[in-house]
């Protein structure tokens, strides 16, 4: 399924590497929030680049940790 966001996008415990930037931050993180979080159910596996698989459904509960720290 194709949905529009760029690789590496998603990893278990955060977004992917916006280098720093509050700005690259706020953007992936609406993306991967919008795109994915608000319409796949908690029981999707997405397989990161590199690192553990992991679930829509592990990683929501982190959403609001993720957006206070930025990365």
């Amino acid at each position: 399924m194709d949905v529009g966001l760029p690789a590496p996008t998603l990893f278990p415990g955060g977004v992917g590497n916006t280098f720093g930037s509050k700005g690259n931050f706020d953007s992936l993180f609406h993306d991967v929030t919008t795109k994915l979080f608000d319409v796949l159910p908690d029981g999707v596996t997405f397989y990161p680049g590199h690192g553990a698989n992991s679930t829509i459904g592990a990683e929501r509960p982190s959403l609001p940790e993720w957006r206070e720290r930025g990365w």
